[in-house]
């Protein structure tokens, strides 16, 4: 099934990437947010900078030479949190898949790549937020995430290697 696709590490560079990605994800149930919004809101612009100086990470997923999936993983400020900030070791994971790629196992592979990257980089654990009704939440349960005790009206999961 994913025969056709290259993976390779994503890099600082491509904040236009994980701008789209990040509107993308945003929008899963429709149009709530504009690309304006993603890069001039606070709680949104943090998501489409990879810092690698901080121990930021992630894999993009290519097919013809075009992105059709990535998974990056932030350590994010206290001052600047995101939706599933738990704290300052605990990078937050964020995952999108092209909608004519999804379906196929991509999704799976990409948090698969950004977990074992976690357990190479020995990082405790790693974090997300998910809206419950969003599908996503099935594949992060069967990766082995699970819900934070107190944050479940957020969404917030987490996982351990």
């Amino acid at each position: 099934m994913l025969d056709d696709v290259f993976f390779r590490e994503l890099t600082a560079a491509e904040s236009a990437l994980l701008t789209t990605a990040t509107l993308e994800n945003l929008n899963w149930c429709g149009e709530r947010f504009s690309a304006i919004d993603v890069s001039t809101r606070s709680e949104f612009v943090h998501y489409t900078i990879l810092d690698p100086y901080r121990g930021d990470f992630g894999w993009v997923a290519e097919a013809g030479n075009e992105a059709i999936g990535v998974v990056w993983a932030q350590h994010l400020p206290p001052d600047d949190p995101g939706y599933g900030f738990l704290d300052e070791d605990t990078p937050e994971v964020s995952l999108w898949v092209r909608e004519d790629w999804r379906g196929r196992g991509l999704g799976r592979a990409l948090l698969r790549r950004a977990q074992d990257d976690a357990r190479t980089r020995q990082v405790p654990r790693i974090s997300l937020s998910v809206e419950a009704d969003n599908y996503a939440k099935k594949l992060y349960l069967a990766e082995g995430f699970v819900d934070v005790p107190g944050r479940e009206a957020d969404g917030v999961m987490a996982w351990s290697p």
